[in-house]
């Protein structure tokens, strides 16, 4: 991949670009940001730029074999690491025609995409002990080209604490010429010790009119195309989500009317089916209900000040709005932003599901009439 084929962070692709012409790379760098801001596009482009014949002081010539090899990410220098299903297989190997073929689909995805490719019971995939083994034993191995190996470790905060601390000693002293890529999302889940052997680089959000513009090259028109990049929240893959999943949107918008509408009538069987029902998601499911609750929340509150409908939602969003919104005011909006927030961290931290959305029904049921 050429830096030319990722979405924005101009920024973040000159200081790159300086790193390699400088002869001053980092031996362990952290890319830390959602996926949808860019940050495996970016590690692919920055890798083909250092092992490039030709490079320009702008680009990989992406006519080269070393071009050609990264690109089909076939080159026998390049290793990933990734988070796998460990009832399936313990090292990422077993999955990797499936990654390749997922990079050129689409490399804009998340944990929950991967895993969905992965395993059709999306059980939660780690980065286990084994494959650590497997990551040094790679890395100690002479470079087959002659110049630098390069390990991407993608989603790197799913290392389990074995897994972490094995790769501890390679990288704060890796063998010479080797390069380690570390991309995540979640700098709170990794292990300090990791943190501190590395550079960390930061993957920010882009501009709307970044996405807007994005979207319009890939043939969405102008109206569509401004409407999705304004939901975004600066993140290509929400934006592609926005643009292609309606079905699990209306999914995430029926359940969150079913939620409000229990909770306001106090109807305590109704709030216990609906634990029930939300409970047989996946984790990766009720993460995503989670962030659409925080989603409907915000616009609600920004319609009540603005008086207006924003871009930043549906059509069916917006109707919907136009009676619900009254119930979020000043006296509930930062109580239910901190309780979808907070569960979608605990969550994150495999908290009881069922537990946790039967205690999130009961606290809905207080901030709601709270308005």
């Amino acid at each position: 991949m050429q830096f030319s084929a990722v979405i924005g962070q101009d920024e973040l692709k000159h200081h790159l670009l300086h790193e390699v012409k400088g002869g001053k790379i980092s031996h362990a760098q952290l890319f830390l940001g959602k996926p949808g801001y860019g940050s495996l596009p970016l590690a692919l482009a920055f890798v083909q730029y250092l092992f490039c014949e030709n490079r320009s002081e702008t680009d990989s010539c992406g006519e080269c074999p070393q071009c050609r090899k990264v690109s089909e990410l076939q080159h026998p220098d390049l290793h990933f690491s990734f988070p796998t299903v460990l009832a399936i297989a313990k090292k990422a190997d077993a999955f990797i025609s499936d990654w390749r073929a997922q990079i050129k689909e689409n490399p804009y995805f998340n944990l929950h995409d991967w895993t969905r490719r992965i395993d059709s019971s999306e059980r939660k995939p780690i980065i286990g002990v084994d494959e650590s083994l497997e990551i040094i034993k790679k890395l100690n191995l002479k470079s087959f080209e002659g110049g630098y190996k390069v390990m991407v470790i993608w989603m790197a905060e799913e290392m389990n604490a074995d897994c972490a601390n094995k790769l501890l000693k390679i990288l704060e002293e890796p063998t010479p010429k080797t390069l380690f890529i570390l991309l995540a999302e979640a700098q709170d889940k990794m292990l300090t010790t990791i943190l501190s052997r590395t550079q960390i680089v930061r993957v920010t959000m882009l501009p709307t009119d970044t996405i807007q513009q994005a979207l319009e090259q890939r043939g969405i028109t102008k109206a569509t195309a401004a409407s999705i990049a304004g939901r975004s929240d600066g993140d290509f893959l929400e934006a592609q989500h926005l643009l292609g999943d309606t079905e699990e949107s209306d999914y995430n918008r029926e359940l969150f009317i079913q939620l409000m509408r229990v909770c306001f009538k106090k109807d305590v069987n109704g709030m216990l089916g609906w634990t029930d029902a939300i409970a047989t998601q996946t984790r990766e499911g009720q993460k995503l209900f989670l962030k659409y609750a925080m989603h409907i929340v915000r616009q609600s509150i920004l319609k009540n000040y603005t008086q207006e409908m924003l871009t930043k939602v549906s059509a069916e969003e917006a109707d919907f709005l136009k009676n619900f919104a009254r119930f979020i005011t000043n006296n509930n909006v930062m109580d239910f932003m901190q309780l979808f927030n907070d569960s979608h961290y605990h969550l994150e931290r495999n908290a009881h599901a069922k537990l946790l959305f039967t205690q999130l029904c009961f606290q809905v049921m207080r901030f709601i009439h709270r308005a």
